[in-house]
C-alpha cells in the first residue's frame, strides 16, 4: 500500500450519487462522507490544481454543474474521477478522500471566502475564460 499512512481508515463502499451530485463513501471506521462532486474537483489533487507548492493554487471557477462521468480505480489505493469539464489528472487517495470528508465544511468555507475574495464565481455561465496559453495544448496526456 505504497503512499498511504497505515493508520488511514480503508473505504468499505464508494457510490456515485449523480442526481445528487454526490460521492458517497464509506470507510472501515465507521465514518460515511458525502462529498459534492463540485467539492471534489475544486480541491482536485492535481498539480494543475493545486500548483508546484504553497500559494500556487489554481482557483477553480464555475464549477457548480460539474459531474463525474466515471471513476477508474488506481492500485489498492486511490481513485481517479473522470469530470464532465475533462479534467481527469487527479488522483484521490483513501487518504485524501478521508482528510475532504473530515475537513468539508471549513474547507468549502474557504473556498466560498477565496471566491469572493477574488470576485470568482461558482456559476459555469458567469466565467470569463482565461487568456490561451501559447503553445500548450488543451489536454496534458
Amino acid at each position: 500500500m505504497a503512499g498511504l499512512d497505515k493508520d488511514t481508515p480503508l473505504p468499505t463502499a464508494i457510490t456515485l450519487h449523480r442526481k445528487s451530485r454526490k460521492l458517497e463513501i464509506a470507510f472501515d471506521d465507521g465514518s460515511l462522507f458525502e462529498l459534492p462532486f463540485e467539492f471534489l474537483r475544486v480541491y482536485s489533487p492535481s498539480a494543475e490544481v493545486r500548483g508546484h507548492g504553497p500559494g500556487q493554487e489554481t482557483l477553480q471557477q464555475g464549477k457548480r454543474d460539474v459531474t463525474i462521468d466515471t471513476i477508474e480505480p488506481v492500485g489498492n489505493y486511490a481513485i481517479k474521477p473522470v469530470f464532465s469539464d475533462g479534467h481527469d489528472s487527479g488522483l484521490y487517495s483513501w487518504d485524501y478522500l478521508y482528510m475532504l470528508g473530515r475537513n468539508h465544511a471549513e474547507m468549502w468555507q474557504d473556498y466560498l471566502e477565496r471566491l469572493e475574495h477574488e470576485n470568482g464565481t461558482r456559476d459555469p455561465a458567469l466565467v470569463t475564460p482565461p487568456a490561451p496559453k501559447s503553445g500548450c495544448g488543451s489536454h496534458h496526456h
